[in-house]
């Protein structure tokens, strides 16, 4: 059988990374829904879980030793520290989920794709862009959850990430989902796998 039509060769890993309020989290959601040949990556993090969030299903939740452990033996295909907490992407369950044949979904900041990317050569990335940078402020404002100084480091953050989008193999602009969810279908090849 050629290697083309193994079930490991079927995929190639995706990342899909994009500034707070473009609507990752929405986009994900309804791919889960509809392909769900897709395994998405949950994360580690050392930060107690909060109200309504379940170990194995959110995050995993470590200790910092624990944390410090998939560190010191390469477990981790990226990491890094937000605040008072660690967050990462353990490795093994990917390469086991690459190895399976399923289509492996990371959702990652831009410096965790960098790092995924030294690990992972083979890992194909997205930016989830705004349609303007007037409307990725309106929904983060809109979304009353953001105090002016954390609204102003997002924005920060997001003009790092959108400046960005040349490192990306794709940039989906996502200003209505249906349309933006079709061609991150189209770009991980699940199309034909309905």
């Amino acid at each position: 059988m050629p290697v083309t039509d193994s079930p490991s060769a079927r995929y190639q890993p995706t990342i899909v990374a994009g500034p707070s309020g473009v609507g990752k989290g929405t986009v994900i959601a309804a791919l889960l829904a509809r392909h769900p040949q897709v395994w998405l990556s949950i994360s580690v993090t050392t930060r107690s879980p909060r109200p309504g969030e379940l170990d194995g299903q959110h995050y995993y939740f470590v200790t910092d030793a624990q944390f410090d452990q998939l560190v010191a033996e390469r477990g981790l295909l990226e990491w890094a520290n937000y605040s008072t907490a660690r967050y990462g992407t353990p490795l093994a369950p990917v390469t086991e989920a690459m190895a399976a044949g399923r289509a492996v979904l990371l959702e990652l900041d831009l410096a965790g794709v960098r790092q995924a990317q030294q690990r992972l050569p083979e890992v194909r990335t997205v930016l989830l862009a705004p349609p303007s940078w007037e409307e990725l402020e309106r929904r983060l404002v809109n979304r009353g959850t953001e105090t002016v100084t954390s609204l102003t480091r997002r924005l920060e953050i997001a003009r790092a990430e959108l400046a960005a989008a040349d490192q990306f193999d794709r940039v989906i602009v996502n200003d209505e989902v249906e349309r933006c969810l079709a061609e991150l279908v189209e770009f991980m090849g699940l199309g034909a796998y309905h």
